[in-house]
């Protein structure tokens, strides 16, 4: 018997809707920007985009964090404007 599987989303339409209750990968990350995976390794080295954790070898991101880290970068797109 083949093991219950969540369908497969697109990454932005689920940002748009809500995040995901899980931990979210890099690949994740990298989905729901719409950037390359090599772009969220940069950030992370950098420390400019959503907060990460390693779990292991494992990096993952709190949907909490991802959320906040996109509304801080609306608020300020709108104090520039």
């Amino acid at each position: 018997m083949a093991p219950n599987r969540a369908p497969e989303t697109d990454p932005q339409t689920t940002l748009r809707a809500g995040l995901p209750d899980r931990y979210l990968t890099p690949d994740d990350i990298a989905g729901i920007f719409g950037v390359p995976l090599e772009t969220v390794y940069q950030w992370r080295r950098k420390r400019t985009g959503p907060p990460g954790f390693r779990v292991g070898k494992h990096v993952r991101y709190d949907p909490g964090e991802v959320q906040a880290y996109v509304t801080q970068l609306k608020n300020v797109d709108r104090v520039a404007a």
